[in-house]
């Protein structure tokens, strides 16, 4: 049975789910301002590794991951690059899903934008106004935290005089220190919608409430995100939500990962020590597995920190992994050992520490299983080829580089039943003189005329 930590009771509980075969799962997408940081991608492995034993124990899942694609970030970063929002935002959700395609991160069930649920959000704050919850004042609306049955869900509230009344410097439209915004007025020349309260934009919590609800319904099975997002964002969309609804609950089981530092120090760019997922892959190349491994070495819960070291120990280790993969004949089912310690509050290290177990004892079949439930392409990173002779006319060759990005993006669609994607990609790689088979140990692609590349 799997059991997960659950941050509405701080404690791990048996995972029941409300429906005995579908799971509903809602995790906290990017912001599309700039490229993925290892953080980021920390998140979307591990809740990529959730899902993935999750669909092992049941038939459907239905994983939502948002984007946020209307937000005060987006705007600065707009207007210092010179660029329109629109254009900015395509750019970035284009590098993102790259980026966790080449980490072995599925593609979601379903990927909302926030700009197009802008009629959801301000229905759900009309019934948070008519429900006595919310009020205008200033052109905003606001959350009256005073008004919410059961605050300090997520934390302990008891010190806070969350409904005093008080004024705060620059927002004298407030009730309440703590009270939240809902909708505020669009300053000129910013992205902006009519609504019954003038023109302006949605704030922040509404977003991933509105979306949660229209894909996934008032109560769903699982909210997952960073320790980063447990106050005030989660805390503030079960309020919204639970009002608004008029239910008990949200989600029933929250979900947050910890955060991640780089040799022992939090990430920071003052410091020299901010590192995209791009950053990585470049010292790196093709190395996906083992980045991902390294984002799973430590327990989801607790910090991680991501050392080259300890990135090149993972080399090594995919590195035995593919080689005794590769005298599978079948991909035989996973490690009994793996799957329990996946369930047992993913706890990827053990899970890891079992992938060590069936190297050493050449237990290939399992590793293959046991390797794809991780969600290990077990793809080889490309070694320099010469041009072949024939084929397409020097200057329109395809690098290796972006062949593995297309060759990981169809086997991501393929795992996730996209079989028409899947069948797109394999004609774009037709074109560009590639072709692709596919084998026990996963795809292999080479150059029509060429090499062959595992």
């Amino acid at each position: 049975m799997m059991k997960l930590y659950n941050s509405l009771t701080r404690r791990v509980e048996p995972f029941v789910p409300l429906e005995a075969r579908r799971i509903g799962m809602y995790v906290c997408g990017p912001t599309v301002y700039d490229l993925p940081h290892l953080g980021n991608a920390r998140s979307a492995v591990v809740f990529d590794t959730l899902r993935r034993i999750l669909m092992h124990a049941f038939p459907h899942v239905d994983f939502v991951r948002n984007i946020t694609d209307v937000d005060d970030k987006i705007i600065s970063r707009a207007t210092e690059l010179g660029e329109d929002i629109a254009t900015l935002t395509a750019r970035t959700h284009a590098s993102y899903l790259e980026d966790m395609g080449a980490l072995g991160v599925l593609a979601p069930t379903t990927e909302p934008r926030a700009t197009d649920h802008i009629a959801h959000m301000q229905d759900m704050i009309a019934r948070l106004v008519a429900r006595g919850h919310a009020y205008v004042s200033q052109g905003h609306v606001l959350f009256e935290v005073a008004t919410n049955p059961s605050p300090g869900v997520l934390r302990d509230t008891s010190g806070l005089q969350v409904g005093a009344s008080q004024r705060v410097d620059g927002m004298d439209y407030k009730r309440s220190p703590a009270d939240f915004v809902l909708w505020k007025p669009a300053a000129k020349g910013e992205p902006g919608w009519e609504s019954p309260w003038g023109y302006g934009r949605p704030g922040w919590h509404i977003e991933c409430s509105a979306m949660a609800a229209e894909y996934l319904g008032p109560v769903f099975d699982i909210h997952g995100g960073g320790s980063d997002l447990e106050f005030p964002h989660h805390e503030n969309e079960i309020a919204q939500s639970t009002c608004a609804h008029g239910t008990k609950q949200m989600a029933r089981y929250f979900v947050h990962n910890g955060m991640l530092t780089v040799d022992g120090v939090k990430m920071s760019k003052s410091r020299g020590n901010f590192l995209t997922v791009r950053d990585v892959l470049r010292r790196y190349p093709g190395q996906g597995d083992a980045v991902r491994l390294t984002l799973l070495s430590a327990l989801y819960r607790h910090e991680l920190d991501f050392t080259w070291g300890r990135l090149e120990e993972n080399i090594a280790l995919m590195s035995s992994i593919r080689s005794v993969a590769a005298r599978s004949s079948s991909p035989g089912t996973p490690d009994a050992g793996l799957v329990e310690a996946l369930q047992a509050n993913l706890n990827t290290p053990l899970a890891i520490s079992r992938l060590h177990y069936l190297v050493k004892n050449g237990l290939s079949d399992a590793l293959l299983a046991s390797a794809r439930l991780l969600g290990l392409s077990l793809q080889a990173p490309a070694v320099p080829q010469a041009a072949p002779q024939d084929g397409p006319e020097a200057g329109g060759q395809p690098d290796d580089e972006e062949i593995i990005r297309l060759v990981s993006l169809r086997q991501q669609a393929r795992e996730a039943r996209d079989f028409a994607r899947a069948d797109s990609i394999r004609d774009e790689l037709a074109a560009l003189g590639v072709s692709i088979k596919d084998s026990p140990q996963g795809p292999v692609w080479k150059r029509m005329g060429g090499v062959n590349a595992a």
